[in-house]
């Protein structure tokens, strides 16, 4: 019973926050925080699943300017749980076929969020590159999720270097921002799921663009990440699964 209540009432919420969102894009189009306010008010549903979200470390910091955030991506649930992370003046990379989602598409491409063909290689280069233009001319910085899909319970995945050379072609640092285990934590029809930790890392600038240092910089980030959400997985018991990544893809 608890479980059906609780779907009732995030399909409700994302249906008015959603038709909100939209409405805030009319009013004030293209303005540099549509996709945060959105993601602030999505971010709170966190408390109709039942988990408590700690957020660690600025969420926004004038004086670090433009930056490229990397994050770890668990499962469905994080649209409820990190959405309320995302930072002022930040927009995120999605796939193309987010957009076919009725209304939650819709919203995501008009609030100014970039979307990806992942399954044209040529088309996700040329992405990369307008991403990191929309950073210099805008001024804002950029949210992606650098496995590039969700890792359901599988550790962390390697990553991908699309976000790294973005942030090189930019000429601005990378941030990591690390989660705790979400995997399994929630249970519909349990009152309390817990609790969740979102730490930012501190920026780490990025040296050059040549392939193979980008590559690097991409196992390397992905070790410091692995470390810390290990530790705030410890802290909130609820131990993190580990997955062999000695062989990493190229992005």
């Amino acid at each position: 019973m608890l479980a059906v209540l609780r779907v009732l009432l995030i399909c409700i919420a994302l249906v008015v926050i959603f038709t909100f969102s939209m409405l805030l894009c009319i009013v004030r189009p293209f303005h540099r925080n549509n996709v945060r306010d959105t993601a602030s008010l999505v971010g709170k549903m966190a408390f109709i699943l039942g988990v408590k979200v700690e957020i660690r470390g600025p969420k926004h910091d004038p004086s670090i300017g433009p930056v490229v955030y990397v994050a770890n991506h668990q499962n469905s649930y994080d649209i409820f749980t990190v959405s309320a992370s995302l930072p002022q003046e930040t927009v995120s990379v999605g796939k193309k076929s987010l957009k076919w989602i009725p209304l939650f598409g819709q919203m995501y491409w008009f609030t100014g969020n970039i979307l990806i063909d992942r399954a044209n290689r040529a088309k996700a280069h040329g992405t990369i590159a307008s991403a990191a233009e929309k950073i210099k001319q805008r001024n804002i910085s950029v949210w992606l999720f650098p496995e590039g899909t969700r890792s359901y319970g599988r550790g962390l995945l390697p990553f991908k270097t699309g976000a790294f050379h973005t942030a090189a072609m930019a000429g601005v640092p990378i941030v990591p921002v690390c989660v705790s285990n979400s995997h399994n934590l929630v249970n519909l029809n349990r009152w309390n799921n817990g609790k969740m930790i979102i730490e930012f890392l501190e920026p780490i600038a990025v040296e050059n663009s040549q392939r193979d240092y980008i590559r690097h910089f991409a196992n390397d980030t992905h070790a410091l990440m692995l470390e810390k959400i290990i530790e705030l997985s410890e802290e909130v018991n609820n131990p993190f699964e580990t997955i062999h990544t000695s062989e990493q893809k190229a992005g």
